[in-house]
């Protein structure tokens, strides 16, 4: 409750306070930044949903130069319906891998119920055309109820305050018919990953969109470990990474689904957890972030241990809001976790598509934030120059525009789409100053075990060491350990692809010349290869290393012993 309270003061403040700073000019609305950076960190804290505003509002306002919030136009969405109809599964189901809820509730007596974390799964998809009315806004702010207690619906007052603030769109009808029957056939796969601790259906304009044009589009609200409000540590982006790879998952058991071409798009938050997916999950095969946390806060990345954006070969497009100096970056992202390598410069190994929004503040690359008019009341327009919130609306069509070329591209392999992707903005229609367009062509190889293997495979294993030489050019110290290298051999010989086991132990023992067992196992493979001459002076050089090795030495003898091949 005092946590409650605390948020409601923080809240009110900011309502009564905040508006007039901004509208009063830069100075003031500088000194009111401050007061709400320490607001969102203190409502996060308190893992509240209205947190979510916050987060995805307060980068668009660094630095900004503002007026006055005027009526405008109500957000609609510009861009026109692909050739299918499109319907809406919605289901409730639970990650019984991880646990959600406690032992003990509040009331210090056992939970009831089923504790695993719940996912309100909500999926678009091509579907047959049918009379049936589609969803309204309503209709989608209705699921909140529901989002983690699926037998006891219940709505929060942060959620009602949400719903209130979009009372002027509330009876706009979109285009997802609830339940429709899917179109045959087999569609490339979208996972969408909400911002910090948003709704599943916060873009529900992309992804009806992405549906209508082929594409299976699945999401899950954007929630905390054990709670339903997001935090901003690794822990939370590890709950949000897991996400995705379980609605991945689930896919798999859609009959319309082709799982050979799966994307991640994530906004905000969701924009870093999907790098943190990829990192870990090899079924992913391209990335969308609409500005993601990924930019500001790479210090995260670098402390997961795991994530190395130097070593991704995934394709990445890239949205960014309008402007932002080095200064404001300075100035504004401070801390651990704005603290390391620049995610974007150091992505060298896969296609990047930087797309500069520069019409767009952070939150308008949400479609119901841009319905959200307490944003507009609290949040002025604070955009660089002259752009409006009708530039806005327009800018996100561009938005979703851009991200179907990318997965046209990348994933249906489409050449035009490829095209549109490297043309300039005015070529392709784009109205003049509404966005820059950067594409940036993957170079070389990372050097990672994975990497060497593609490399074998595609050059040919007699050029291993060719493949290893580029990359010890590229990362002095690169080698991989004895075990995995003996590993692929051991899976090519179980394959009956004897010489290429042999090349990978060749370079094994380039990589680990002073392991006698890395000679032994080389001179194994030679004898089994055929390979008797090679395989005594391996076995040889197995004893110069380790004169105790009594297998290479028993190995040796008998092949010695062996009469000479006629």
């Amino acid at each position: 409750m005092a946590a409650e309270r605390r948020m409601r003061a923080l809240r009110k403040g900011f309502s009564a306070g905040f508006a007039r700073g901004f509208a009063a000019g830069r100075g003031e609305g500088i000194v009111s930044l401050h007061l709400v950076l320490k607001m969102e960190f203190d409502l996060m804290r308190t893992k509240s949903v209205f947190a979510a505003v916050l987060v995805a509002g307060w980068v668009a306002l660094a630095g900004a130069q503002t007026k006055p919030a005027g009526d405008g136009p109500l957000f609609r969405f510009t861009e026109p319906q692909g050739k299918y109809a499109v319907g809406l599964k919605m289901m409730e189901q639970y990650d019984l891998s991880r646990t959600y809820r406690p032992k003990v509730n509040a009331e210090g007596k056992p939970t009831m119920g089923e504790r695993a974390r719940p996912l309100q799964t909500l999926v678009w998809y091509p579907a047959e055309k049918s009379g049936r009315k589609p969803m309204t806004v309503e209709d989608y702010s209705g699921l909140l109820a529901a989002e983690t207690s699926f037998d006891k619906p219940n709505v929060s007052p942060d959620w009602k305050q949400w719903v209130d603030a979009m009372k002027p769109s509330m009876k706009e009808p979109l285009w997802a018919v609830k339940d429709a029957k899917a179109l045959a056939g087999k569609f490339p796969l979208v996972i969408y990953a909400p911002s910090f601790s948003a709704m599943a259906w916060e873009n529900v304009d992309l992804c009806e969109y992405l549906a209508s044009h082929g594409y299976v589009v699945v999401a899950s609200p954007d929630m905390g470990a054990t709670s339903r409000g997001m935090t901003p540590d690794l822990t939370g982006i590890d709950a949000q990474a897991r996400d995705i790879s379980f609605l991945i998952g689930y896919a798999q058991t859609l009959p319309n689904t082709d799982m050979s071409e799966i994307a991640v798009a994530g906004f905000s938050w969701g924009g870093i957890s999907n790098l943190f997916a990829a990192a870990r999950d090899n079924r992913i095969d391209a990335l969308v972030a609409l500005d993601g946390s990924m930019r500001y806060y790479p210090g995260l990345v670098k402390d997961s241990g795991y994530v190395h954006p130097e070593e991704m070969t995934l394709p990445l497009l890239f949205f960014t809001q309008g402007a932002i100096s080095l200064e404001e970056q300075a100035k504004y992202f401070t801390g651990k976790g704005s603290e390391g390598p620049n995610v974007l410069n150091a992505w060298t190994h896969g296609d990047l598509i930087t797309v500069d929004d520069m019409a767009l503040v952070h939150v308008e690359h949400s479609s119901v934030y841009q319905r959200n008019e307490d944003i507009w009341k609290h949040y002025p327009e604070s955009r660089k120059g002259d752009y409006s919130r009708a530039d806005g609306i327009v800018g996100y069509g561009w938005v979703a525009r851009y991200t179907l070329a990318f997965l046209d591209a990348y994933l249906k392999h489409d050449a035009e789409a490829m095209a549109f992707l490297k043309k300039a903005p005015a070529e392709n229609g784009v109205p003049p100053h509404m966005m820059t367009v950067d594409f940036r062509a993957a170079k070389g190889m990372p050097a990672t075990f994975e990497a060497l293997r593609v490399g074998a495979g595609e050059k040919g294993f007699e050029h291993l060491a060719e493949v290893y030489a580029a990359m010890k050019k590229e990362k002095a110290d690169f080698k991989v350990e004895e075990s995995p290298m003996n590993d692929w051999a051991t899976e090519l010989e179980g394959d009956g692809h004897l010489t290429e086991a042999v090349e990978v132990l060749k370079l094994n023992v380039v990589m680990t010349p002073e392991a006698g067992d890395a000679w032994e196992a080389l001179g194994e493979a030679q004898e089994k290869a055929g390979q008797k001459p090679e395989a005594v002076q391996s076995y040889k050089k197995a004893l110069e290393k380790d004169p105790e090795n009594a297998e290479a030495k028993e190995k040796l003898k008998a092949l010695e012993a062996a009469p000479a091949a006629k």
